[in-house]
């Protein structure tokens, strides 16, 4: 029977081909030797003087991170230079977009190491590997552009087409970075999901102290709870948007919480993200207090 077939096949999971390629992948992360490196390059991305830019890069205007928005324009040009490099007559052209995409990949490199400075150790690793492998495109990039100005088109071709393939690798590792490790991921979306949308309580308002960050426990969902005066409460989803720091282990100033791990600054009022890297802003609660001084929050949206 076709469906018992189908049971059977997807019984046993991934093949034996399968298996050791995702396992290799995956092993990137534990890759330790790789934190010699990654120190110092750490340190030097972060003390680069960017100011504002820096939000810019880590695309918290945007919503989400830049870099896989600008990583669209050199791939885009290289594989238009491939497809032309195919056609006869279109010397010029695959020349001019093999360079456009040598240009429009440093932007593109910058938001991606500005963002790699502030990720987990493991998808650090992974990204540093993913780098590298964009930096080795990049290179064979620029040899193609040189080669085809002094007329050697082949050769240019030759090392073209190796440019694409080494960038196809780099962005396959991008997307094991992003979607099976979670870099660049709103980590606080799925809090309305695991909450009912009516009001709950969480504790009473003299277990609040004035201007101290308290967390409290709401069914799956940590709370950052923070009380400004005699009734007035503030109330976020605690683990940040991103990377799941705990906001309530940070500072408070000025009306908002830094997260302690990575120094994204959100609103107390509201959850926005004034400062990342965090492209996200915190779920946040209404809050009331009844009577008896029982402090009750709900989340708008949730359930």
């Amino acid at each position: 029977m076709p469906g018992a077939q189908g049971k059977s096949r997807n019984a046993g999971g991934l093949g034996p081909a399968e298996a050791p390629f995702l396992k290799a992948l995956d092993a990137l992360g534990g890759w330790e030797r790789l934190d010699a490196v990654i120190g110092p390059v750490q340190r030097l991305v972060r003390a680069l003087p960017l100011g504002p830019g820096r939000d810019v890069l880590h695309g918290r205007q945007l919503g989400h991170p830049l870099h896989p928005l600008l990583v669209q324009l050199p791939m885009g040009a290289w594989l238009s230079a491939a497809v032309l490099d195919l056609v006869p007559g279109n010397r010029r052209s695959a020349r001019l977009l093999v360079g456009a995409g040598i240009v429009s990949a440093a932007p593109a490199s910058w938001a991606g190491w500005i963002d790699w400075a502030e990720q987990h150790e493991q998808q650090m690793r992974t990204g540093l590997v993913h780098a590298a492998s964009n930096a080795a495109a990049v290179g064979l990039y620029a040899g193609s552009w040189v080669a085809r100005g002094r007329g050697r088109t082949g050769w240019g071709r030759t090392l073209g087409f190796a440019g694409l393939g080494v960038a196809g690798i780099g962005g396959m590792l991008g997307g094991h970075l992003a979607y099976r490790q979670g870099a660049g991921a709103n980590k606080a979306e799925p809090v309305p999901h695991l909450l009912d949308s009516t009001w709950q309580s969480i504790g009473t308002l003299d277990e609040f102290a004035i201007g101290e960050p308290v967390r409290r426990q709401l069914g799956e969902v940590p709370l950052l709870v923070v009380r400004q005066s005699d009734v007035e409460l503030y109330v976020l989803a605690d683990r940040c948007s991103h990377l799941s720091g705990p906001l309530s282990e940070g500072k408070l100033a000025d009306g908002c919480v830094e997260c302690p791990w990575h120094g994204s600054t959100f609103r107390l009022s509201d959850g926005w993200n004034v400062r990342g890297p965090a492209t996200a802003p915190q779920p946040s609660f209404r809050t009331r207090v009844d009577d008896d001084g029982t402090v009750q929050v709900r989340l708008p949206g949730a359930g």
